[in-house]
């Protein structure tokens, strides 16, 4: 075990049970905090009408501010170097996690409430296990393909829905597309960050990612940098995407699965939308939608079905039973 989860690991003053509440708050918090990143990039971006930091310097903005915590943090704890057999995993989660999702989310955001694309997001859980099946070769049920399906249908009737209410018309709008293709970055660079975590561990792997960045971030972050008069509003909400939604909540999601075990708390999740969807009312005055709200809540019902269909048999067994799980 490497000596920052040694650091964070188990204390052997508390019970399971213990570990279980205490991951569950970590968890909750890990959430809450990547939940805000929606309306929070649509606040730094600005709309169509009245824009504000670019959806390019907002990306490597955030990685740079990222990348010197992540320094500092590596450094701190004298981290090894990354051997070369786990420099390739984390190429590629860099290109999914901290290069295309953020920049295909910020350029959707310019376009869509963040209520939109908080409806779209919520497949995510269900796009990353349907990565790792095709990257890792894993096997699933055909319970979980058929939930998988049928939130994706889920979601394209809604974003045919929200192109009716607006313009009078049926068709998806671009920023649909670059919310679907944000939604593959992240579910790839997840799959893949997953590989090295066991060697590295959890806050490594982020660590390091971010700082991998810095000699193409902090350049561009200086040849992007906006010309115009930008509100103290957009520049505190890139100042949180960079400092929590990149770094800091990784902390908590990452120890909160460790101490309560990831098939609890990842149950977390479920709740992201919907923390999503209720910051957008004060933060950015939209309206909560009956109609955004529903298929939220039946696209976060599909995930769980099918998270559970996911499982192997004998875990979805000891998970419907308390008694049989410790």
């Amino acid at each position: 075990m490497d000596g920052v989860q040694q650091h964070w690991g188990r204390d052997m003053n508390t019970s399971p049970s213990q570990d279980v509440t205490r991951g569950l708050w970590l968890g909750l918090l890990g959430v809450t905090v990547f939940a805000l990143t929606l309306p929070m990039t649509r606040l730094a971006t600005g709309s169509a009408d009245v824009p504000q930091l670019s959806a390019w310097f907002i990306t490597f903005g955030r990685l740079s501010i990222a990348g010197l915590l992540s320094v500092a943090f590596l450094a701190l704890t004298r981290s090894p170097w990354p051997t070369a057999a786990q420099r390739r995993p984390l190429a590629v989660a860099v290109l999914g996690n901290a290069l295309g999702f953020p920049l295909l989310l910020a350029l959707a955001l310019r376009d869509v409430p963040s209520g939109h694309a908080a409806v779209m997001t919520a497949l995510l859980p269900l796009a990353t296990a349907a990565m790792a099946a095709w990257v890792l070769h894993q096997r699933a049920r055909w319970g979980f393909w058929l939930c998988a399906s049928w939130g994706s249908g889920l979601v394209m009737v809604f974003s045919l829905l929200r192109a009716y209410q607006h313009s009078g018309g049926l068709g998806l709008v671009w920023a649909d597309g670059l919310l679907i293709a944000a939604m593959a970055a992240a579910a790839l660079g997840y799959v893949y960050g997953a590989q090295v975590t066991p060697q590295l561990g959890a806050e490594r792997v982020i660590c390091w990612m971010c700082a991998s960045t810095l000699p193409l971030a902090l350049p561009l972050t200086v040849w992007t940098w906006p010309t115009q008069p930008i509100a103290w509003a957009s520049w505190g909400a890139l100042l949180y995407v960079g400092v929590f939604s990149m770094w800091a909540g990784f902390f908590a999601w990452f120890r909160g699965l460790a101490l309560g075990g990831a098939l609890r708390v990842s149950q977390v999740q479920l709740l992201q939308p919907f923390i999503s969807l209720m910051a957008a009312v004060p933060l950015l005055g939209e309206p909560l939608e009956a109609m955004t709200l529903g298929f939220a809540l039946a696209v976060v019902t599909t995930v769980f079905v099918g998270k559970r269909l996911s499982m192997p048999p004998a875990v979805a067994a000891s998970r419907a039973s308390p008694l049989k799980s410790s």
